[in-house]
């Protein structure tokens, strides 16, 4: 989808399309939860790369490191918020290392 930001996956974007106004509804419950949160913009996109990671869903890591990144993340801190959930989750995610790196050095 050509309106969509970069780094989004093909499945976000196809939830776009074939269900705008289920997505329209998402992205307001989306917005409201961000200006409800007590985080600055940095921390709260490395809290969320550290869940994504944790949950495994790697599809969703190229576009949040992209934020996280606008933020002021550095390369190190986006790796530190992935390993962050280490003990608790496990090594599983370590599985998102490569995507969020590669997006990171990529832009």
């Amino acid at each position: 989808m050509s309106d969509q930001p970069t780094g989004i996956s093909n499945a976000f974007q196809l939830f776009f399309t074939e269900a705008p106004a289920h997505a329209k509804a998402w992205m307001g419950a989306v917005q409201g939860l961000d200006t409800a949160s007590a985080l600055d913009k940095k921390t709260g996109h490395l809290a969320y790369l550290a869940v994504l990671a944790a949950l495994r869903l790697e599809s969703g890591v190229p576009f949040h490191v992209g934020l996280a990144k606008k933020a002021g993340a550095t390369r190190a801190e986006v790796l530190s918020a992935i390993l962050v959930g280490l003990p608790a989750a496990g090594n599983a995610v370590t599985q998102v290392i490569p995507a969020a790196l590669a997006a990171y050095d990529a832009g």
